[in-house]
């Protein structure tokens, strides 16, 4: 039989700090509410005073400040900015208790909550809550909490499978929303509907129309930017990727597909898109159009031109639309004599330098381009019916704005854009802007800078 002999303890250990003192307690409480209505904001406040009063009541306790967020879910600390305020003085040593009114208040995530207990009785700080009259010092105390953590989390998700159904519900009904405060061209109506903002309708028609005579995402967001135009959010700056949500977006021609993203984790919260892992829905005419929809299809029609262009830039008119013959590559303009009189802007292959080889292909100037895109419209016998399209589009963004076009506007537009370039005898004699973007889709340079233009309907000619 083993002979068992005991070694008595030489070094008392130190229990955690209990509930009583002859020290005061430094104490700190933590208060949250879940939404910023009204009713919870009155909530928010009571809480906040509530402690207050308690806490400097009891003799035997020091104030230690009151942890609060409001209109946060507790189903996550991340964004819980009061909470890990507290939880951080609470381990550098600034706290010995913290009051909460129950364990749903404090956390309503079980792993959550039990982790951050956990941490801070290591510190030998206690939480205790009021409601449930847990204290974490408690023996029973981890038990109770993992159980009544659950609860809550329990009652998170079902109270999120609610909202869930209620949303898709509203989607399924063809009820359209926005976001409001970060949507431009919209106003939220008396009953929650998409109400036009006539001044931020006028900017996007404005991107629209900029991006159809041939500017770039980037393009159009540094002319915005130039003229001071507010973005989404509210700011002076404005992005490409701003542009192009704007550009994409089906809701300024008057649709909606709905339920694009969903929340995958009510834990978490976190968006995703939508890939087929919940049903979408389509809804046509559901509020006033911003962009009529043959403006918007036509705009998408050019992006998706665009994203099949390899290395496309639309800084300027010019820019991927001249293609070298010899190798492929795009044209892009380069400054000569930039510190001097004889100063002007050339057109070359952008590989003629580059990658160890040289393409031979001849360099343009403007003056030559805009001279080749003469010649070749003046050989264009039905040049005013391949420009209506483009005066169909203005025609459309006019009606926008809310005035109705007559036949002879829509004339007007049209001698516009090729009587005042023409001479008395039909001939058009100067380049205009407006007339290149409509007419032409790209130019195709050859070894000897002559000109092959293919036009937007498929029609190729020389020039």
């Amino acid at each position: 039989m083993p002979t068992v002999t005991k070694i008595p303890a030489t070094v008392k250990r130190e229990e955690s700090a209990p509930a009583e003192s002859s020290k005061k307690q430094r104490v700190a409480a933590y208060a949250r509410v879940s939404t910023d209505h009204e009713d919870q904001q009155n909530s928010y406040e009571a809480q906040c005073d509530y402690y207050r009063r308690f806490i400097t009541g009891n003799g035997a306790w020091e104030f230690a400040g009151i942890y609060a967020d409001e209109g946060i879910s507790g189903t996550s600390t991340k964004k819980r900015e009061g909470f890990n305020r507290m939880v951080e003085d609470a381990l550098a040593g600034r706290i010995d208790l913290i009051l909460t009114k129950s364990v749903s208040r404090f956390a309503r995530n079980t792993v959550d909550s039990l982790t951050t207990i956990r941490r801070l009785k290591e510190r030998g700080v206690e939480v205790y809550f009021e409601k449930e009259n847990i204290r974490t010092f408690d023996a029973r105390g981890e038990l109770l909490i993992s159980i009544m953590s659950s609860l809550a989390q329990e009652e998170s998700r079902s109270i999120s499978q609610n909202v869930t159904w209620g949303q898709r519900k509203r989607f399924a009904d063809g009820r359209a929303t926005v976001p409001f405060s970060r949507f431009l061209g919209y106003d939220r109506g008396e009953n929650g509907e998409l109400v036009i903002n006539p001044e931020e309708a006028e900017t996007v028609r404005l991107i629209y129309g900029e991006f159809l005579s041939g500017l770039s995402y980037t393009a159009i967001a540094k002319k915005l930017t130039g003229l001071g135009v507010a973005t989404p959010a509210g700011c002076r700056v404005w992005r490409a990727g701003t542009v192009g949500s704007i550009l994409t977006n089906e809701k300024y021609k008057g649709c909606a597909l709905l339920q694009k993203s969903y929340t995958a984790d009510y834990l978490t919260k976190k968006l995703v898109p939508n890939d087929g892992a919940v049903p979408q829905y389509y809804v046509e005419d559901s509020h006033p159009a911003v962009i009529e929809p043959a403006v918007f299809d036509r705009v998408q029609e050019r992006i998706g031109k665009r994203r099949e262009t390899e290395g496309f830039s639309g800084r300027t008119i010019f820019s991927s639309k001249l293609r070298c013959g010899c190798c492929g590559a795009w044209y892009g303009p380069k400054v000569w004599h930039s510190t001097d009189r004889y100063r002007r802007i050339v057109w070359q292959c952008n590989a003629r330098y580059g990658d160890g080889r040289r393409c031979a292909s001849k360099r343009l100037t403007e003056a030559e381009i805009k001279s080749a895109f003469v010649r070749v419209v003046n050989r264009l016998a039905d040049r005013e019916a391949l420009l209506a399209d483009l005066c169909e589009i203005r025609d459309a963004l006019t009606r926008g704005e809310g005035r109705e076009p007559d036949a002879g506007s829509r004339r007007g537009e049209l001698d516009r854009l090729i009587g005042t370039v023409e001479d008395s005898d039909g001939a058009v004699t100067e380049f205009d802007e407006a007339m290149w973007s409509a007419l032409v889709d790209f130019v195709t340079v050859d070894g000897e800078g002559g000109m092959t233009f293919t036009l937007e309907d498929g029609t190729e000619t020389g020039a």
